[in-house]
């Protein structure tokens, strides 16, 4: 692999701090703040390492859900804190391997590269159903965990949790916040060109009863194993600021700032896996021509991504009695993102063979350059109660509340001249030049308001039976203007309407708005107290523009105003079972979920309509927890059935599967604390047969096979202050693909083997 490299690009990257300065400053923060707190705090609880390995979630945050996960009735997996450390997950995308089924199998369409989360579950994708604390969090960016005590994956439609979202579920990070427990963490980690510092560190402020305050820092500077170029630098700081604590009436400040400075990854070509063959009947050679490096970079030094981050939030709990709790909550955030990323299409026309006999001549088109320089905010105040109280002999556990919404997004038109050189398809250079860049004064401004209303109630009819239904009334207003300049070829040309070429007009403006009722029901049976087996059914609901705020007018296009919005609905049986005193959480669930309203063309009339329907069912197993106090596992298993009920094949052959949906899943962990302070860990993954979108392409892959990935972990106690942590990824070096684009041209290959070595310390 080789080194990366430093890069610049001048005014097209804001000023940011470097990770390495970020990392330095973090080493010399974390002591310069315990001896500050020290001097007035001379009280310090150490936390010993634990002997559990405590995975078991008995809860989620959200006050929403009133009951423990036991008496849920819908399938929810918890990724607890510890799970993530043991693995040595930084980013969301890699906690959720923890989740069978759910990744970052999809690379974009051919000009427009996904980055960030850009998470699939059950069919569908659900990068626009992340939340943060419950309230939605914005942006294609990747998600860190440092500030992350755990998340929470629930599946099947959260159209009455959350509002507007994906059908068949939704993803909650839970931030860490201030407590009254003084305790401090640090760790580094440190692999092949990898090196990231984390602190935390909590403290109970003496002069000031119930207060207390948490800081968690967090710097890396690290290349991608197995890919050249391939950079992942961020930085970012953490507080929280608590009051009350232990009293009737809480306060927490919560806020978050993250600086990303990524070189992004555009892929690899596809020529040489299973399943190519030459897109040119004229060049049959190309059919067996050798497959690239994997580690090969095709984009550009010139290539970035920048990303920044700042979140901030305020929340208010009151106990109105014992039994009652009103909480209120603001959060403001925003994300902006800028990048450039060069992406390429091995078309007949982009992959050139001026030599068939020599294949050190070929080269491939850098054709795609993909800019995006977006703006996400939210503004929201959401106040909810909870409250338990008995009529007729009948136990109800109740949660309400109203929320207020408004969420905006700015994308920013580039204009380029020139074009990048062709690389080399075996040997690409990034250092080349010819191609320049300038925003040209076009925005596209999308915003959403939302105002919405929810009341969830659990009937306790009796120490077995329990009823729970839950609804939500929202109205939206979606506005949508494009001011883009005109003139250019293709479908997308915009018309200049007697003005020059290039000059900014109004391409569309667009407004939708509506009143959404999303519903769910589930009743539950209790056997014994450890048990429950239950029935559910829920709803959800995303209205056009509801997932990237723009509308269109053309008619084959779901954010069209005129189109209803697309509906999900999921039925569910399942039991839970939580067996060695409470220890292990045993889970198994059938489900099916139909989503409606999706826009296909007519056969005959060739117009397009609302017919569309698609289907995701199957089985999922679960086990958390403890086995015995030494030895804990996590674990799940999933057999997903995916079919278009209504409208045209999604795939490439007869079948009416769905893409990027595995038919079988599992991921397992689970570790061993063998005494003397040292715990063994391991896992493994299997993600099966995978087929890519469907298009016009030749030639390409049209499914990504299955495959196995083991991962190991060794940790050793040197003392109660520290901990030596040794993680090896893909422990027999899998060569797989792990997300493949719709067209088929280019893939993200699997990390090969590798190592880091992390230093954690308490104190």
């Amino acid at each position: 692999m080789a080194y990366i490299r430093s890069r610049k690009h001048g005014a097209h990257c804001a000023p940011a701090l470097k990770s390495t300065t970020a990392a330095t400053l973090l080493a010399l923060a974390v002591p310069a703040a315990s001896v500050a707190a020290e001097a007035t705090l001379p009280t310090v609880t150490v936390t010993a390492p634990t002997e559990q390995p405590e995975y078991k979630v008995d809860r989620v945050s959200s006050p929403k859900f009133t009951e423990p996960l036991l008496n849920t009735t819908q399938t929810i997996s918890v990724i607890s804190e510890q799970l993530v450390k043991e693995q040595g997950a930084t980013t969301l995308t890699e906690a959720l391997r923890n989740s069978p089924g759910v990744s970052t199998f999809f690379l974009g369409e051919n000009g427009n590269t996904t980055t960030g989360d850009a998470i699939y579950m059950r069919g569908f994708d659900t990068s626009n159903s992340i939340y943060v604390d419950g309230v939605r969090d914005l942006g294609s960016v990747s998600r860190d965990t440092f500030n992350v005590g755990q998340i929470e994956v629930t599946k099947g439609p959260a159209g009455t949790d959350y509002g507007r979202s994906a059908p068949t579920g939704a993803i909650n990070l839970v931030t860490k916040r201030a407590s009254l427990e003084n305790a401090s963490a640090a760790s580094l980690t440190a692999g092949n060109d990898y090196l990231r510092a984390t602190a935390d560190l909590n403290r109970a402020i003496t002069a000031i009863e119930g207060a207390a305050i948490r800081l968690n820092v967090m710097g890396q500077q690290g290349g991608v194993e197995g890919r050249d170029e391939v950079e992942n630098d961020r930085w970012g700081v953490a507080a929280s600021l608590a009051y009350g604590l232990g009293s009737p009436t809480r306060a927490f400040l919560d806020l978050m700032h993250v600086q990303q400075n990524n070189m992004p990854d555009g892929g690899v070509p596809t020529i040489g896996l299973p399943g190519y063959s030459s897109p040119d009947p004229k060049r049959p050679f190309l059919t067996d021509a050798g497959r690239v490096n994997p580690e090969n970079f095709y984009g550009t030094t010139s290539d970035y991504d920048d990303v920044r981050t700042d979140m901030v939030t305020f929340t208010v709990e009151h106990d109105l009695s014992p039994t009652a709790t009103l909480r209120n909550t603001t959060r403001w955030g925003k994300t902006r993102q800028d990048y450039l990323l060069t992406s390429f299409m091995g078309s007949t026309a982009n992959l050139l063979t001026p030599n068939p006999a020599d294949p050190s001549t070929w080269t491939l088109a850098r054709s795609s350059p993909t800019f995006k320089n977006q703006t996400n905010e939210i503004l929201t105040n959401q106040t909810n109660v909870n409250a338990t109280l008995v009529t007729g002999g009948i136990t109800h556990d109740l949660s309400a509340g109203i929320e207020f919404i408004q969420e905006k997004q700015t994308n920013l038109s580039t204009v380029r001249t020139g074009n990048w050189p062709a690389a080399n398809l075996y040997d690409p250079d990034p250092n080349v030049s010819g191609m320049t860049w300038a925003l040209n004064g076009g925005h596209a401004d999308g915003e959403t308001r939302t105002a919405a209303a929810y009341l969830f109630d659990t009937l306790k009819l009796n120490e077995q039976w329990q009823i729970n239904g839950g609804m939500r009334v929202e109205r939206y207003k979606t506005e949508y203007q494009n001011i883009a300049a005109c003139g250019g070829t293709g479908n997308s040309a915009i018309p200049c309407n007697g003005a020059a070429t290039g000059t900014l007009v109004t391409a569309a403006d667009l407004d939708d708005s509506d009143t959404l009722f999303n519903w769910k029901l589930g009743v539950l049976y209790k056997p014994a107290p450890n048990g429950s087996i239950y029935a559910n059914y829920a709803t959800s609901q995303q209205p056009p523009g509801g997932s990237n705020f723009t509308l269109s007018t053309n008619a084959n296009n779901a954010g069209n105003p005129d189109y209803k919005p697309q509906e999900a609905r999921t039925a569910e049986i399942g039991t839970k079972w939580d067996l060695l005193d409470q220890q292990l959480s045993l889970s198994a669930a059938i489900y099916r979920t139909e989503v409606r309203n999706e826009v296909e063309q007519d056969p005959v009339d060739l117009q397009y309509y609302q017919t569309g329907k698609k289907r995701v069912q199957g089985i999922e197993l679960g086990a958390v927890g403890q086995i015995t106090k030494a030895w804990g596992i996590s674990a799940g298993f999933t057999i997903m059935d995916t079919e278009v009920l209504s409208g045209a094949n999604v795939g490439n052959d007869d079948s009416k599967d769905l893409n990027y949906t595995p038919k079988n899943a599992f991921t397992a962990w689970t570790s061993y604390n063998l005494g003397h302070g040292i715990t063994v860990a391991g896992g493994g993954r299997y993600v099966g047969q995978l087929q890519r979108g469907k298009d016009g392409a030749v030639g390409t892959p049209k499914y990504v096979e299955s495959y196995w990935v083991f991962d190991g972990m060794a940790a050793y106690a040197v003392n109660k202050n520290i901990n030596l942590q040794l993680n090896v990824y893909n422990l027999f070096d899998e060569d797989y693909v792990a997300a493949i684009n719709k067209s088929g041209y280019r893939y993200t290959p699997g990390t090969p083997r590798s190592a880091r070595l992390t230093a954690n310390f308490t104190f």
